[in-house]
């Protein structure tokens, strides 16, 4: 009988662990990058963390959701015009579709003003009203949220 408590407490204590594992698997891995500096090695940076994370979830077979979330001086990693690393966007584009960019609509308004014009963003950026908003309510729904 003692055996027979044993196996019951290890099952119980462990059905939940197995079921939380099984259950992670069902849905994507989510991380949302901050870049909100106009340093290239910011930028290099963020973007090496999204293909190394993308790469490493893809290698177990698993999903994973990244969001690169620019502003401030960060947004110039989005501009056609004077990207330090559009190479690389354009790579990310046709490599990585899991990963998709996001632009603040307050930065860009405000470049706008003070250049005269409104600068040309990378075409596979996604403009967002305001990127401290977009991480928020990305963190309240349970995405990872790093600034590299």
């Amino acid at each position: 009988m003692p055996n027979l408590l044993r196996t019951l407490f290890a099952a119980l204590v462990l059905l939940p662990l197995a079921l939380a594992s099984a259950h992670a698997g069902d849905k994507p891995h989510r991380l949302a990058l901050q870049i909100s500096d106009a340093d290239p090695a910011k930028m290099t940076a963020v973007l090496n963390v999204a293909a190394n994370v993308s790469r490493y979830y893809s290698d177990k077979g698993e999903e994973a959701e990244i969001e690169i979330v620019a502003f401030n001086a960060g947004l110039n990693m989005l501009r056609a015009d004077k990207s330090p690393v559009l190479d690389r966007l354009k790579s990310f584009k046709q490599g990585m579709p899991n990963v998709s960019f996001m632009a603040c609509e307050n930065t860009l308004d405000s470049m706008t003003r003070h250049e005269g014009k409104e600068p040309p963003l990378v075409d596979n950026a996604k403009r967002v009203p305001a990127g401290v908003v977009t991480l928020m309510e990305l963190a309240e729904q349970g995405w990872t949220i790093v600034r590299p």
